[in-house]
């Protein structure tokens, strides 16, 4: 999460000053990115306004609605004749470059990228049309270290990426404990060791780490490694819910093609449809396009806990995204940005009208 200059310091991260640090995903995988030409379904009948929808999405479980709706061809039955192509990103800051360089028009996105990409643009680059999932995210430990939440101070735990989503979980919840650890070094109380989520399981076996915040599906790679689960992160927020997962659009491409950003939104609604009706299907589903991407699907004993954990809505549940942003201020990673406009959720409830489902808020930071 971020606003235009929001950091304090970044004596600790000289090498990726360039970057906007708090755009770091939620999932903390790197910055590529894989192009990707291929869709389950023909571009097939009308045309809408615009020949081509650029998409992009990560491949990971908490953007399942987008490798389903790519799998299954969902998000583009509802384009008719304007073909869909579709991007994977393993990391915020390569996402947001491409919606700002016209790369891609619409994206599944964690929260902390989205705050970051409509703050440094003075809220010029990108609007919050959706919502996509929520929850999804663990602190796994090892269990002969770790008994009980007391014993966490001490130890070493690891986050996907200084200033991501879950770091800032982290911190926050520690604050809450009474415990100090400062913000940019990781050190105090407890160790929070900044480490990469495709590494992190490799961390947890060698021992040099003794747990994680962290979001599915490496929760549950590391139980799968003995892990066990001392905290859902559900569990802190109103209603065990709070955003993993959002949708953003250029806001170029919103004023000039709002027919095909309907679409895609309908596109969206009915595959979490789809997915809330058929769990066991969804879930093969979306493994088999992560199989597809990766070159190995998920094994069962990561892919089936990992699932149940994630709700996939429409609503992209703004108030949390506001009270994200206001833990992010408080461990010291940024100034108060300001999010008003940073949704524009007409035309979701649009939609959701259509489809006879209850319209969602934007608790107060929409477009006016």
């Amino acid at each position: 999460m971020s606003a235009a200059r929001p950091l304090t310091t970044l004596r600790t991260i000289a090498a990726i000053a360039a970057l906007p640090l708090l755009a770091l995903t939620a999932c903390g995988y790197g910055s590529e990115s894989k192009d990707e030409d291929t869709s389950k379904v023909a571009a097939e009948g009308k045309k809408l306004s615009a020949d081509t929808v650029r998409i992009g999405y990560f491949p990971n479980l908490t953007h399942a609605t987008a490798l389903v709706g790519d799998q299954e061809g969902l998000l583009q039955k509802e384009l008719g004749g304007t073909k869909a192509t579709y991007s994977q990103f393993n990391a915020g800051p390569a996402e947001i470059e491409a919606l700002n360089s016209g790369s891609i028009d619409i994206g599944w996105i964690g929260p902390s990228p989205a705050i970051n990409g409509y703050s440094t643009t003075d809220g010029k680059g990108l609007r919050i049309i959706g919502g996509s999932a929520s929850g999804g995210v663990k602190l796994v430990v090892n269990p002969d270290k770790v008994k009980s939440l007391k014993d966490v101070k001490g130890k070493k735990i690891a986050t996907p990426q200084l200033g991501n989503t879950q770091d800032v979980a982290f911190l926050n919840w520690i604050a809450e404990q009474g415990w100090k650890v400062d913000a940019q070094s990781g050190k105090g109380d407890v160790s929070v060791v900044r480490t990469d989520n495709k590494i992190t399981p490799d961390a947890y076996k060698s021992g040099s780490i003794d747990g994680a915040w962290v979001p599915e599906p490496t929760a549950s790679k590391l139980v799968a490694e003995g892990g066990k689960v001392l905290l859902d992160e559900a569990d802190l927020w109103p209603d065990k819910k709070f955003v993993i997962t959002n949708i953003i659009v250029s806001q170029k491409f919103l004023a000039a093609h709002p027919d095909v950003v309907q679409a895609v939104l309908r596109g969206s609604v009915k595959t979490n449809t789809w997915i809330n009706a058929n769990p066991d299907k969804a879930k093969a589903a979306a493994n088999e396009k992560l199989k597809e991407l990766s070159g190995k699907p998920l094994p069962a004993d990561v892919l089936d806990p990992a699932w149940k954990s994630i709700q996939f809505t429409d609503d992209p549940l703004a108030s949390t995204l506001n009270t994200e942003a206001d833990h992010a201020v408080k461990a010291g990673l940024l100034k108060k940005p300001k999010l008003d406009g940073i949704y524009d959720l007409a035309p979701l409830n649009k939609v959701l009208t259509a489809e006879g489902k209850s319209t969602v808020d934007d608790a107060g930071l929409g477009v006016k």
